[in-house]
């Protein structure tokens, strides 16, 4: 009956991870889906505890407490600016639950009986231990190497997110090498343990099994690290993608390894959704998977507070806060491409409360998102919907791309790199055959960014040196505040 009961938990958490999941498609039902998804994953849980009888209800209340209360601290103090490292973090974690199970499934095949002694880093007792067959130990294998790397990737990535390393490509001489060298050897681990699973069958012997295991672990850490290192900031919306769908595949290992369907089922969908998540983020760049891993593409973004990195022999147009805000008000089509200067500014409320006023001036009010604007994927969205705006005015750079030669006034909010008309013109840049959205078709563009410094592709922006381009220089979110005063006094 309660075996029952269990299969008919885990087929309804699998049902609330599809409708969880589908919802996720439109901003308009997204946060439900998340929240259905969330349900999903703690019927599971629970079930699963109850079914092996690993916890008491008054530990599973306990737990449930402290982790409802960790995620509603983090929910309320991580700014949206650190939402990025934040999701990074949560991979980073989940790969290494992943590779913890399928270290702890080693461990639990050995039942010490009486009186357990270590000899030479194997259990020497009188222990009845289970056997463990080859296809367990590959699944066994591929969690831990995934769930680590995955592990140490997402703490590399939470670095270079937050500023704690450098946004720049990290190499060092022999790197490359050194990384073919610790692939080959997590495969003579793997190979290692496979091997000791088939002698267990017939000896009892854990010694390759255990060894094997740590040095894979300790190999994949390893193997994180120089995975993600030599990756630039600008590709760090692919990167976060990309281990999202790592720590499901790790999670849909594990769930073979535990035999668990729910498990299974949820770590399939995360690595199947990040996969494409991840195949959209390359298209939008026009780059192939492959350059972004090996390419060593972007860095640091500058920063400055003047007209630093301005070409000698162009010019640009400098514009005041007036001028601008009487572009606005007489306009009749005005779209807002945000970009990541927006997120550090923390503008977004200033950038809805300006659109509010040009709505009831009767001029019509657009966001343009970019794929790959800002940190993270959907970065731009998630900080437009904390400032309440709707849903509705956001637009795909495929929606609304034809639109900006019939729009008066676009204000570019400290994007770069996904306005760069380079990308259309110059072949000798890295960025040619990026998608980008048309700015530069707009009877005006207003560019609201610190300096003329690159972006995080490390790539001059030609949109600065066009003849309909204004910059307004300055702090995007004074300069915003100002506008407002300004467009309101008009």
């Amino acid at each position: 009956m309660i075996q029952s009961l269990i299969v008919l938990a885990y087929v309804a958490a699998a049902i609330l991870f599809i409708l969880g999941m589908k919802r996720l498609q439109s901003p308009t039902t997204a946060r439900a889906g998340n929240q259905m998804a969330a349900v999903g994953m703690l019927v599971a849980v629970v079930a699963t505890l109850f079914l092996h009888e690993i916890l008491s209800p008054i530990e599973m209340l306990g737990g449930l407490v402290i982790g409802g209360g960790v995620g509603t601290y983090l929910a309320r103090k991580v700014e949206m600016t650190g939402m990025p490292e934040l999701v990074a973090a949560f991979n980073g974690f989940g790969g290494l639950a992943s590779a913890l199970v399928a270290g702890a499934e080693v461990a639990r095949y050995i039942t010490i009986v009486e009186g357990p002694t270590a000899v030479a880093g194997a259990v020497q007792s009188s222990a009845a231990v289970a056997p463990l067959d080859v296809t367990t130990v590959i699944t066994i294998v591929i969690s831990i190497l995934i769930g680590t790397v995955t592990f140490s990737g997402s703490f590399v990535a939470f670095g270079k997110l937050g500023g704690h390393l450098s946004g720049n490509p990290i190499s060092f001489f022999g790197m490359r090498l050194l990384t073919v060298l610790i692939v080959l050897g997590s495969v003579a681990a793997a190979v290692y343990m496979s091997t000791g699973a088939a002698d267990t069958l017939a000896t009892l012997e854990l010694d390759p099994i255990l060894q094997g295991a740590l040095a894979l672990g300790a190999l994949a850490l390893l193997l994180g690290i120089l995975l993600v290192i030599p990756i630039g900031g600008a590709d760090m919306p692919v990167v976060v993608a990309l281990l999202n769908s790592y720590s499901g595949l790790a999670a849909a290992a594990t769930g073979f390894v535990l035999d668990n369907t729910a498990l299974i089922v949820s770590g399939a969908l995360v690595g199947a959704s990040g996969l494409i998540l991840t195949k959209i983020m390359c298209d939008a760049m026009n780059r192939s998977l492959l350059n972004v891993l090996l390419g060593g593409f972007g860095g640091d973004e500058g920063g400055g507070t003047d007209v630093e990195g301005a070409r000698t022999d162009l010019s640009v147009n400098e514009t005041s806060v007036e001028d601008v805000a009487i572009y606005l008000t007489y306009a009749d089509k005005v779209i807002v491409v945000p970009g990541y200067g927006m997120a550090v500014a923390q503008a977004q409320h200033q950038v809805r409360e300006l659109a509010d006023l040009l709505h009831e001036k009767g001029v019509t009010v657009k966001y343009a998102i970019h794929p790959v604007a800002g940190r993270m994927p959907g970065h731009m969205n998630v900080l437009l919907a904390e400032a309440n705006v709707p849903y509705e005015q956001l637009y795909e750079m495929d929606e609304i791309n034809n639109e900006f030669d019939t729009t008066d006034v676009t204000l570019v909010i400290g994007a770069n790199d996904v306005v760069n008309p380079a990308a259309r013109t110059d072949r000798s840049s890295p960025i040619y055959g990026m998608p980008i959205l048309n700015v530069d078709a707009s009877t005006t563009v207003v560019v609201l960014k610190r300096s003329l410094r690159p972006g995080y592709s490390g790539i001059e922006n030609m949109l600065f040196y066009n003849a309909n381009t204004q910059m307004l220089f300055g702090d995007a979110k004074d300069s915003l505040t100002n506008l407002i005063v300004a467009v309101k006094s008009l």
